[in-house]
């Protein structure tokens, strides 16, 4: 006989927040019965269930029996006796394959491997069932940890990444050590007024809010660190980046040295412009200029410059003025700028490649 569970809104809302609970534990039994007795309530039969959770049919039907008879109340396991079971290593081995993998490969929707599903496909594909904390130990023994992921490009040309690593940069290393020049990586950068969120210590369940005035003027910054000093030049505005703002800026930098300068750049539209091809052979006595491959934020280290920026003056912070955001970011540049071994720190710690071109070069 079958028949449609039906729930009323209040046993619906008890079974949603038994579910977190149960997600919360890592108890993965009983998310899968409390997704059964969902499924049928939204009218799916027993079969449907059975296969779309990898259960038997039999055991739907005593999920959905034990609800009508005991209600909630239905919804405990008792912990196993004894410890757990162990993989072996041949197990192990094929488990850290399909964790190097997606997740989709092994057949979930998710692209984010969590502790529930590690527990259900170690459960569905070795027989074998881990407690949550069982599970973490086990993948860090195996040498994984829990990381937020970082996006690349699909348009990466590896080929030429190489080859600017293990060409280009060494010759210009040489160059400029040879020429006693600046070597300078360069990159814009966008301060808004709005401020910018990150993580921080607070009590469980009262999430940190920021006030913020919902306005988007944004500050507005060129900069370039040298890889030899640390030293720091940059210049401020409220416009547009362009061709006009750009050639003003490096200026302004050929004003303030006597040295040669090299300018290592991405290929935004106003840094390689008719414009600027213009400018750079107008002063190609003082400046040279080097284009960094497509696509590879990861070969420029002031980037990281500006994520140290935003995090000392906009992070969490309430700019209701937009003079209160400048001079925050005009604070944290200056310090900056009067520290380069801070500079010289971050080029080691983001920079190893490269560094490890520089001994051999």
């Amino acid at each position: 006989m079958s028949f449609t569970l039906q729930l009323s809104s209040f046993t619906r809302k008890q079974l949603y927040r038994r579910l977190q609970q149960a997600y919360a534990s890592g108890s993965l039994k009983l998310v899968k019965r409390i997704h059964a007795l969902l499924a049928l309530a939204q009218g799916q039969n027993v079969h449907e269930v059975a296969e779309m959770l990898a259960l038997g049919e039999q055991t739907v039907r005593d999920y959905r029996n034990l609800f009508l008879i005991h209600g909630m109340v239905s919804l405990v396991y008792k912990a196993p006796p004894g410890r757990p079971s162990k993989l072996t290593k041949t197990q192990r081995q094929q488990l850290a394959e399909w964790i190097k993998a997606r997740p989709q490969d092994c057949g979930y929707t998710s692209g984010c491997w969590n502790t529930p599903m590690m527990q259900d496909l170690i459960e569905r594909r070795f027989g074998v069932t881990y407690h949550p904390h069982s599970i973490a130990t086990l993948l860090h023994n195996m040498g994984f940890s829990y990381q937020k992921a970082r996006f690349v490009s699909d348009h990466l040309n590896e080929a030429k990444r190489l080859e600017w690593r293990q060409t280009r940069w060494p010759k210009m290393l040489r160059q400029a050590k040879q020429r006693k020049a600046l070597l300078l990586f360069g990159d814009e950068a966008s301060f808004a007024q709005w401020g910018s969120l990150s993580s921080t210590w607070a009590l469980r369940g009262q999430q940190p809010e920021v006030p913020t005035s919902g306005k988007r003027k944004a500050y507005k910054i060129f900069g370039l660190i040298d890889y030899f000093s640390g030293q720091v030049f940059y210049k401020s505005q409220t416009g547009r980046f362009n061709s006009e703002s750009y050639a003003a800026f490096l200026l302004d930098v050929l004003s303030q040295t006597k040295k040669h300068v090299i300018v290592i750049q991405d290929g935004a539209r106003y840094h390689t412009s008719k414009a600027m091809q213009q400018f750079f052979t107008a002063h190609a006595d003082r400046l040279t200029i080097e284009q960094l491959p497509a696509y590879a934020p990861d070969f420029n280290p002031i980037e990281h410059l500006w994520k140290k920026v935003k995090k000392e003056a906009t992070h969490l912070k309430h700019f209701p003025e937009f003079t209160d955001l400048q001079q925050e970011v005009d604070r944290a540049l200056l310090h900056f700028a009067q520290t380069p071994s801070e500079i010289t720190a971050l080029m080691a710690r983001y920079c190893e490649k490269l560094g490890k071109v520089d001994k051999a070069a």
